[in-house]
């Protein structure tokens, strides 16, 4: 923006009556048009002025060649009169008491700026004659400024008016905080810290994943203090700038143009971030403006520029009327962060009711009349008017939006704020100096005593303990503004998305706020489905992507390019074991324990808990298996039972035989043990049954293999073994083994018993829930007893095969033996190169193969003869062999 207006409402007495509209118009202003502004080597001047009814006279100093009118500012002008005539209105707000302004130019130029503020504290005069510090004769209190609008400007006048303690109220400046003027206690600013905003932009930035993002910056103090603060939060948020430009201070010269157009083809254009940031004074879009209509001049490809651009709130859409109009559909979908700024009531009416042809004391509206309609005012009084004549039925509502908003805007909203709060300020002031006051006739000398500071006490909540009270108010749209520790409104700001139209004009849409006031984490807002974005981004693209590198997707992490930014990356696989859940995850993750990663690698999947059970077809497979063999070998003992009184069983032990028999039916039982979920109980039980339980069977083929050895021994004449053949033998053997078991077994309890276990790394996807075998010394020192057994009756019942066939059953031994002896030694290797259910089917299947051997081996020629051949189970026959 580059008129710069300094409002400085004036307190005036009207002896006991109020104020009505007709005389607000009528207070003298006092105005200047600027000078010399060179845009593009044209020279340029901001209309501003309110025409002077009492005095019929127009202070003009400026210098015109080729003019650029600025029209935006006017509604800045409007907002503070339309507050003004609502103070001067209102019967409750500074009753009997009128306020006044003046309006003043800066013309962009610190001189002017101090001769404006020396013209305020100094006698006022028309003869450019300062006398400050020089009160005789003057009519009209100074009270408080407001202005500027730029931040140069209001440090300008903060340097001037901290020294007499003036009220200054900035409504569209953000002073830094260490700025030793801003800290002037005179200093206020309408509008929250810039902080807000730069932590609102990097928010904005993260909400749409915008990561490569390029920052350009105006040639200006306030452009540089922007880029300054941004840099460090872009880079603290993991976000890059695609590059960092500065357009020149001297911007508006016809010599930078070729440059500038060349910055914005070779850097703007040509980069990949979709995003930029443009953030600099209220004149500064002017600049950007010019550079983008130069550029789109020579874009004889008509190639679009499909950039988001992203404003600051020191910037506005500034409408040039004359004689160019820049193109508006460039910055169509770009995002402004605006001060927050709410509908105030009546405003929109107040514009509507203004006619040129009224006589309101408004020299500036015939101006701006016909500027932004084209038209000429004529200066006879006939109803006929020449072509081309204004009539007054134009309406500001079909002005474009570059031209004039009817909304209002949220630098005049800060004004219009402003006015208000100084105006309850000095409300607040002759509250408390009323109780001094006796009579009417001294009230016009309490206000010639007024001064400033006291004013400015107030307006400080109250500091000053002479002065009671604090300013706070809710203004017409209902809305609470106080100042805070810091001397500013928090407000927050509104983020606006720019939707353009064919005629030039555009509509700012709130899509959302950064709220001061909401909780930690809910200050930024923004609703998607109302932004519009610009024409150039399809609609599956958006909203557009900003990225230096494509998005790695789940299941694969960055991996940094060397010598580039962090934001320029490739994309690589996850390793085995890892995930990556999310998009452009820097690093992939590993599972807990208990899950693991799916094919693709984008999740972890809960791991499913294995171990042997019935109803897996292996399961059932040994289920049946195992009752079946318990029902053959049940079988036999059955036979044996009933047939126990024969030759072949009487001559065979019978009393050793059912302890065999019973002893293989509880080996074809054990496997039913292993088939169980692994717990403490069931693990204790698998291997110490086992253990004691084939422990007895090989003790009893063993005590068999010796008692046929010893019944031959002892059959010779003088052999002193005779006393050791019968029953006391054989349960010498069983018992003696099997006590020794038990000892091994009861040791492994009471060192290290088996336990369940959950292996969960051995299977990817599963969890293996198994018993652990606590010592596995024990273990193999309980299976190496058994071996031992089964060797020793191996052996012996080798020795003695050859013995009649009558008397002993070393052949079906042998056999047995070796059958069991293989079976046991092949499942070492087995057993140690499985895992999980598989290393208990081994087991399982070796305890029913050993047993079924046996069984086989020793009682399947029995039982053909007894059932099939029972002429051979007689003693003759058996005496014969």
């Amino acid at each position: 923006m580059v008129s710069i207006l300094s409002f400085l409402p004036r307190v005036m007495c009207k002896h006991n009556k109020r104020c009505n509209t007709d005389h607000l118009l009528r207070i003298p202003h006092e105005f200047y048009l600027p000078g010399d502004l060179i845009i593009g080597g044209l020279g340029s001047h901001i209309f501003g002025s309110f025409a002077k009814e009492d005095f019929r006279e127009i202070l003009i100093t400026h210098q015109v060649h080729t003019s650029f009118i600025v029209l935006k500012n006017y509604q800045h002008i409007l907002a503070l009169v339309f507050a003004v005539k609502e103070i001067n209105e209102n019967p409750t707000i500074l009753p009997n008491i009128t306020l006044g302004f003046h309006i003043y130019d800066n013309y962009i130029n610190k001189r002017m700026n101090y001769r404006a503020i020396l013209d305020l504290i100094s006698m006022h005069t028309y003869t450019y004659i300062y006398v400050p510090n020089y009160r005789c004769g003057i009519q009209k209190n100074l009270m408080a400024v407001i202005g500027g609008l730029d931040f140069g400007t209001s440090l300008d006048m903060a340097t001037i008016l901290g020294i007499y303690k003036i009220p200054q109220l900035s409504y569209g400046s953000f002073a830094p905080e260490n700025t030793d003027q801003s800290r002037s206690t005179s200093f206020y600013r309408m509008v929250p810290s810039e902080a807000h905003q730069y932590t609102g932009i990097v928010e904005l930035l993260l909400h749409f994943s915008w990561t490569w993002v390029g920052l350009l910056a105006a040639g200006s103090e306030s452009g540089e203090k922007c880029m300054q603060a941004l840099q460090p939060l872009l880079s603290r948020r993991r976000i890059c700038l695609a590059f960092l430009e500065r357009t020149p201070q001297t911007s508006y010269e016809y010599n930078n143009i070729h440059l500038l157009n060349l910055q914005v083809y070779r850097v703007i254009v040509k980069s990949k971030a979709n995003a930029v940031i443009f953030c600099g004074n209220s004149a500064s879009i002017l600049a950007l403006q010019t550079m983008l209509a130069q550029w789109e001049g020579k874009n004889v490809a008509g190639t679009p520029m499909r950039k988001v651009w992203i404003l600051t709130a020191q910037l506005d859409f500034i409408g040039i009327t004359y004689p160019i109009r820049w193109d508006m559909q460039v910055f169509r979908g770009s995002i402004s962060f605006t001060v927050h700024s709410n509908e105030v009531q009546r405003f929109r009416a107040f514009l509507q009711l203004l006619n040129p042809f009224e006589e309101n004391g408004d020299g500036f509206l015939k101006q701006f009349w016909t500027l932004v309609f084209g038209c000429l005012f004529s200066n006879s009084n006939t109803e006929k008017k020449p072509s081309g004549s204004c009539t007054g039925e134009e309406k500001l509502e079909d002005l474009p939006s570059s031209d004039f908003e009817m909304s209002m805007t949220g630098h005049s909203y800060s004004v219009y704020n402003a006015v208000y709060a100084a105006a309850h300020a000095l409300h607040n002031t002759f509250l408390h100096r009323s109780k001094q006051r006796a009579a009417m006739e001294g009230e016009m000398q309490e206000l010639q005593k007024l001064q400033a500071w006291q004013v400015l006490a107030t307006i400080r909540h109250g500091q000053d303990h002479d002065i009671q009270g604090s300013v706070s108010f809710n203004n017409s749209a209902g809305e609470k503004v106080s100042f805070g520790e810091k001397r500013e409104l928090e407000t927050g700001f509104d983020i606006t998305n720019l939707v353009t139209f064919p005629n030039n004009s555009y509509v700012r849409v709130k899509v959302g706020r950064i709220d001061l006031e909401a909780p930690p984490g809910k200050q930024f807002s923004i609703d998607d489905d109302k932004m519009v974005w610009h024409k150039s981004f399809l609609q599956g693209q958006v909203p557009p992507r900003s990225v230096c590198s494509p998005s790695c997707p789940p299941g694969s992490r960055k991996k940094k390019k060397e010598g580039e930014k962090f934001c320029c990356y490739d994309c690589a696989p996850c390793p085995q074991g890892r995930i990556a859940s999310q998009k452009d995850m820097n690093d992939c993750i590993g599972c807990s324990e208990d899950h693991y990663p799916n094919k693709d690698q984008t999740q972890c999947i809960p791991k499913t808990v294995s171990f042997l059970a019935f109803g897996e077809p292996l399961g059932m497979c040994i289920a049946l298996l195992s009752p079946l063999f318990f029902l053959l070998t049940l079988l036999v003992l059955v036979i044996f039972v009933k047939h126990q009184d024969t030759p072949l069983i009487r001559a065979n032990n019978r009393d050793l035989t059912y302890t065999l028999l019973t002893s293989l039916l509880l080996c074809f039982l054990c496997p039913l043990i292993f088939l169980s979920q692994p717990d403490r109980v069931s693990c204790l039980l698998r291997q110490m049954t086992f253990g004691v339980v084939f422990t007895v069977t090989v003790s009893c083929v063993l005590a068999k293999t010796i008692t046929v050895v010893l019944a031959f021994v002892a059959t010779k004449p003088g052999s002193r073994m005779r006393k050791w053949v019968g029953k006391r033998l054989a349960s010498a053997v069983v018992l003696t083994c099997t006590i020794i078991q038990a000892g091994i077994c009861t040791v492994w309890l009471g060192t290290s018993p088996p336990f369940p276990h959950f292996d969960k790394h051995y299977v990817t996807g599963e969890i293996i829930l198994e018993c652990n075998e606590g010592s596995a010394a024990m273990f193999y020192c309980v299976l190496g007893y058994m071996g031992l057994l089964a060797i020793v009756s191996f052996v012996v019942a080798f020795l003695v095969r050859k013995l009649p066939d009558s008397f002993n059953e070393a052949k079906f031994i042998t056999f047995s033996m070796l059958l069991f002896c293989s079976v046991w030694i092949s499942f070492v290797p087995v057993y140690l190169s499985t895992k999980g259910k598989q290393m208990v089917a081994v087991e399982i299947f070796s305890i029913l193969a050993s047993s079924a051997g046996l069984m086989g081996s020793i009682f399947a020629p029995k039982c053909y003869i007894i059932m099939l051949r029972p002429d051979l189970n007689i003693r003759e026959q058996l005496m014969r062999n």
